[in-house]
């Protein structure tokens, strides 16, 4: 059973939304302080972090922000931020900072518990018996079933949805990805996100790949993988 942890200093909102999320096999937790919820998150084991973006002590958005950058076991914890309006600003803002998802309040508790679905979804596809787990490319090596991705010697710091859309380019190289289709296979549903979304996490794995030039723009229709397969 997933166990999450929400950071909300909404108290009434941890009940019932537990109560909810039971029905699709999760526990929830909930911390009103980001003080609590990373004393939480030091001495206990979550699958995913559910995280406000008004929140005393500091906001939502610079917690986030220091649990990505921090030197934390937990720093790659799945995080859906819940922001108080569906502004784009604070869309692009949590995306930015490392956030794999995001909901505007008020939100349905079905949604919420399709998106964490979707989120904590890491069962890879299935490999054929013959063929490796393993994908070689120049200077890239990627490894579906450990979930690790490796620019030459250097372990790639990717989050759950970067290594999910490293793989998806990865196994069709030259092929052009629309934004909407990249949105539709991260998401597990029809895309009704912004497409700039996939230019923020486009962005921040591209950062990760440096100095490889592995993701090629091609403009107003998409992306796709620019690195040559080495041979098995």
């Amino acid at each position: 059973m997933p166990h999450l942890l929400l950071i909300d200093d909404d108290q009434a909102l941890g009940p019932p939304l537990a109560q909810y999320l039971a029905r699709f096999d999760f526990s929830l937790e909930q911390a009103c302080k980001p003080s609590l919820g990373l004393q939480s998150l030091q001495t206990r084991a979550f699958d995913a972090l559910i995280l406000d973006g008004m929140l005393p002590e500091m906001d939502g958005f610079e917690l986030c922000k220091r649990i990505r950058a921090g030197d934390w076991v937990f720093r790659n914890i799945p995080i859906l931020m819940l922001t108080a309006r569906g502004d784009l600003t604070d869309k692009v803002v949590g995306l930015e900072l490392g956030a794999d998802d995001y909901l505007a309040k008020p939100f349905e508790p079905r949604e919420l518990a399709a998106r964490l679905q979707t989120i904590l979804r890491r069962v890879p596809p299935a490999v054929p018996l013959a063929a490796s787990p393993v994908q070689r490319f120049e200077g890239l090596q990627i490894d579906s079933l450990r979930r690790e991705a490796r620019r030459g010697d250097v372990l790639l710091d990717l989050t759950g949805t970067e290594f999910e859309l490293l793989l998806l380019l990865a196994r069709e190289p030259g092929r052009v990805w629309h934004r909407d289709d990249i949105l539709n296979q991260l998401r597990g549903q029809d895309a009704d996100l912004y497409t700039r979304a996939v230019d923020i996490l486009i962005s921040r794995l591209r950062r990760k790949l440096e100095p490889l030039d592995a993701i090629k723009t091609l403009r107003n229709v998409g992306y796709s993988f620019a690195l040559a397969a080495l041979p098995a």
